[in-house]
């Protein structure tokens, strides 16, 4: 399966039908995003039962910030809705593959629960020191 270009209309729409989406936020002035889009499209062909799309941060704007990318190329991984990563930089194809391993292997229903636990916390988690 080849990329999908995700925008803010088809964005909901994707994530909710899709319970393992793989996300390149990329423009196409930036050399590393060039770069590391033949990785990325090798690995959409080698995983057709995920979802891999593309997120122009030029003509994407709203949906870049609702990110909050802050430089790219940036890879975000959505399961069950929910984001279980996003980091920027261009990956090699073995960091890929690990990575996209490592999402596979996550317990969601652990993962649920420790964000609700966080979300939880009146301070912003249990690490916070107290006055």
């Amino acid at each position: 399966m080849s990329t999908i270009e995700l925008t803010k209309e088809n964005f909901e729409e994707t994530v909710s039908e899709n319970d393992f989406v793989l996300i390149d936020f990329w423009a196409s002035w930036c050399g590393p995003c060039r770069s590391f889009a033949p990785v990325y499209e090798a690995a959409a062909e080698r995983h057709s039962d995920l979802t891999f799309a593309k997120v122009d941060t030029e003509a994407q704007q709203e949906l870049a910030a609702a990110f909050e990318v802050q430089s790219i190329p940036t890879l975000a991984i959505i399961r069950d809705r929910t984001l279980v990563f996003s980091q920027p930089g261009a990956l090699p194809e073995a960091a890929l593959e690990d990575l996209i391993g490592q999402a596979r292997q996550l317990d969601m229903a652990e993962v649920r629960r420790a964000a609700e636990a966080q979300a939880a916390q009146p301070d912003g988690g249990p690490d916070t020191p107290s006055a």
